[in-house]
């Protein structure tokens, strides 16, 4: 070869490397940096040992303690003509000297009683030498007992606690714990040995593993699923809305887009069809089989060597409401919060946030929120927490004269600290950072220790100063790559604290936000069971495609079903120049959730766009402006019951079987129903539970069941509850503008309909209120008002 020619491969090698685009994702099961763990592939080694739950040893009813006594197996292998077959087989110690060493341990076992839809059951495969006091995951650090609310009774075979709303059963030998309705229904119970001696594919029951490698031991929960059963929650997944069938690994990842099977926002928690949800009270790595390996197990493999599990009894806003009493109800967001949010990659100066915020009252795009994101710094990305001074020469200022034009400004940061920061040296001479084995750092950057008190004063101390210079929110973004071998300050290693890591991450924003502000907000992208009580969260970095607007309704719609009021995601996809037509129908859909922003790769601006799309995008706007006595009172209501403000079908309807089919459509509080174009259509097929709906602007009305609708003037489908009356408000360019003292209820109502309602929260209220409105002659009337000394109502009658 000449060298001429060697010369121009190289050249073509070196550009087309360096042509790579700047973000490229992590590929998924690669074992590379901060690749999901899953836990189950330990259940699957036939070089570990296995503890199969086998009978209840002793117990005591009034404590709700015993034993459990473990049989050990190993994974046998025997060859069928061409196929090597694995089953579980009895196995003999292997321990010396064999007189100190258990074959079948006898372990702890216990049931408690948190409320009357609520039990607990905790198991352990081995001592535990420093259990945990309190835990951040519960509202209250411990959860509580209350074993008067369930009676106890003496059964053949075992024991039985019955309340008003459900029962459990506890079989001796074999053993299993078994779940009822308060009609008896088997809801679901603990799988033995025995129960699968009718099929020959190997599947392991309640049990847990003792890893060859280093004899640590994690828990395998294994429970039943019953024919037709579909499993919601786990997060903010973007596969599959129903969960059966699929494995989910639950570790918090940064997912590099929504169309993947990695999470963000993975919760370990979910709930089933069947009347209960299951909360598993741990921060290790999870790894759940919803029956994929074998169809009527569902397996949690559970990364530490206790199991603890949380079984809510009821229908899906009783299963949610009792956990997020158990875990914490997200506090309610300002009002001016709820107002649209203009952001793009990113504002790189005062001149041009001065301008964007010029532009939007120019344009007439109501707006509250102005979001500067990674260009604040005197270098994009290295966040010191200082504006530079060359791109804003007087920040202060320019927030002070947005917040008197109605913007508020929000500030990107994140918690990971390149050398080359200016804080870099400070955080590693106070010990504010994770270290590895020796005392070094795991990574090239310092990730900052949240478990560490002194981490989270300092760092509070930095966000201070910029709210005390006119910050009204932080992003909180990444979170996502705590060191999973780090060493903590908590005296725990990343397989424990990884998990907690966003938990930690969302609290000490979110106080030092409640603290300065009087309010409680973030804009965070990673969380773990808990966090839901610091809104809120938005959806990562989607594509700018069809599939990625459906997917981040999967995603949003999963996360609701986990505890999370609050939710918001970038209108148009983030990852390049939105389409016009995508953007144009992804912004009513993102005008229908709890949060709007625009965000991602610039253009984002309505006005860069066609004046066709920038009367669109105004129009999708003025009409969330319109309806934020709805929004906001919605709002309210969801974060004090846990329920989501953007719901699937079936929390409103459980006992309609086809709401628990739809994923591609869902409820905007409890009145309305929301059906996006997910694609370059005019009209969909839309699914409406039993009763009577009316076009929100059409005006059509429909009868429940499968319709082939078309969108209003707005490229979206909405629908309105016969018997609701929806509160509105006089067009504002911002939520401080906006005159509460006067609201319009729109009544959509048949003619059958005699009366309506409406919920109205005021912003400087107590509690949602109830206003009723009765027809007469040609309208409804408010009788009585109960908020006349604050507010006036004028009726209208949409027909």
């Amino acid at each position: 070869m000449k060298k001429t020619q060697i010369t121009a491969l190289f050249s073509i090698f070196v550009f087309g490397f360096l042509a790579i685009p700047k973000a490229t994702a992590q590929i998924q099961n690669a074992d590379v940096l901060n690749a999901p763990m899953d836990i189950s592939k330990d259940f699957q080694n036939y070089l570990n040992t296995f503890y199969f739950a086998d009978e209840l040893t002793a117990f005591d009813p009034q404590t709700g303690k015993g034993t459990v006594k473990y049989l050990r197996y190993n994974y046998k292998t025997r060859q069928a003509f061409n196929n090597m077959m694995m089953k579980p087989d009895m196995e003999k110690a292997n321990e010396f000297p064999a007189t100190e060493y258990e074959v079948s341990p006898e372990l702890p076992f216990q049931i408690q009683f948190v409320s009357d839809r609520t039990l607990r059951i905790k198991t352990t495969s081995g001592p535990q030498f420093r259990p945990q006091k309190e835990s951040l995951m519960l509202v209250d650090g411990v959860a509580p007992n209350h074993p008067e609310l369930w009676k106890y009774s003496k059964i053949e075979g075992g024991y039985k606690f019955i309340s008003k709303h459900g029962s459990v059963e506890i079989q001796t030998k074999p053993w299993h714990v078994k779940i009822y309705d308060e009609k008896g229904k088997l809801l679901t119970g603990t799988l033995h040995d025995s129960d699968f001696k009718n099929t020959y594919t190997p599947t392991l029951p309640f049990s847990y593993v003792r890893r060859n490698s280093d004899y640590s031991r994690s828990m395998g929960a294994a429970f039943s699923l019953e024919p037709d059963e579909k499993i919601f929650g786990c997060g903010e997944s973007f596969t599959q809305f129903n969960k059966r069938g699929q494995k989910v690994v639950l570790w918090t990842d940064d997912a590099n887009g929504i169309q993947n099977e990695t999470m963000y926002k993975p919760v370990p928690f979910y709930m089933s069809s069947r009347g209960y949800g299951v909360f598993m009270h741990h921060s290790t790595p999870i790894t759940v089989d919803f029956g994929r390996y074998f169809g009527s197990a569902n397996e949690m493999y559970i990364g530490d060597d206790e199991a603890d599990l949380f079984f809510f009894i009821g229908e899906p806003k009783e299963i949610l409401d009792e956990y997020t009493n158990l875990t914490g109800k997200a506090a309610m967001p300002p009002l001016w919060s709820f107002g649209f949010w203009m952001s793009r990659i990113t504002y790189f100066s005062e001149k041009e946030g001065r301008d964007v915020a010029r532009d939007l009252r120019k344009y007439k795009i109501p707006t509250d929120v102005i979001h500067f994101d990674t260009g604040w710094f005197d270098v994009d990305w290295r966040n010191n927490y200082e504006f530079a001074k060359s791109r804003f020469p007087d920040a202060e200022k320019m927030m002070s004269d947005m917040k008197e034009d109605g913007f508020h400004v929000c500030l990107w940061q994140l918690p990971y600290f390149t050398p080359k920061n200016t804080l870099f040296n400070e955080i590693m001479d106070k010990n504010l950072a994770v270290r590895d084995r020796k005392g070094n750092l795991p990574y090239e950057d310092a990730v900052l220790d949240f478990s560490n008190p002194e981490t989270v004063t300092w760092y509070q101390s930095k966000l201070k100063r910029l709210f005390d210079q006119g910050v009204s929110v932080f992003k909180v973004d990444f979170g996502e790559a705590a060191p999973p071998d780090g060493i903590y300050h908590s005296g725990r290693t990343g397989f424990y604290e990884h998990n907690l890591y966003p938990l930690r991450y969302n609290k000490a924003v979110a106080e030092i936000t409640q603290k300065e502000k009087g309010y409680t907000l973030i804009w965070a992208r990673s969380t773990w069971a808990g966090s839901q009580r610091y809104p809120l969260h938005w959806g990562g970095d989607a594509e700018t495609s069809n599939g990625a607007m459906s997917a981040e309704l999967r995603g949003g719609l999963s996360l609701g079903l986990s505890g999370f009021s609050f939710w918001s995601h970038d209108v148009g996809g983030f990852a390049t120049k939105s389409p016009e037509n995508l953007y144009r129908r992804w912004a009513p859909f993102g005008m229908f959730t709890s949060h709007v922003r625009s965000h991602g790769e610039p253009p984002r601006e309505p006005w860069l766009y066609s004046k066709d799309f920038l009367e669109g995008f105004r129009n999708a706007d003025n009409m969330r402006y319109e309806l934020m006595p709805y929004i906001y009172a919605q709002a309210k209501e969801s974060s004090s019951k846990g329920l989501p403000m953007m719901r699937a079908l079936f929390v409103e309807y459980p006992n309609d079987p086809g709401a628990w089919l739809v994923d591609n459509e869902y409820l905007f509080g409890s009145s309305m129903l929301v059906a996006p174009l997910f694609e370059e259509v005019t009209e969909r097929d839309v699914y409406l539970p039993e009763g009577t709906w009316i076009d929100y602007q059409t005006k059509k009305v429909y009868q429940g069941g499968w319709h082939k609708i078309k969108a209003g003037a707005i490229p979206i489908v909405v629908l309105v509850r016969d018997g609701s009356a929806i509160p509105h408000i006089a067009l504002a360019q911002s939520t401080k503008d906006m005159d509460w003292s006067k609201l319009t209820l729109k009544v959509y109502a048949t003619d059958a309909t005699t009366t309506a309602t409406a919920k109205v929260f005021l912003p400087e209220g107590d509690a949602v209120q109830t206003i009723t409105v009765s027809k007469k002659g040609n309208n409804f009337e408010v009788a009585p008002n109960v908020l006349n000394r604050k507010t006036t109502f004028k009726t209208e009658w949409i027909k």
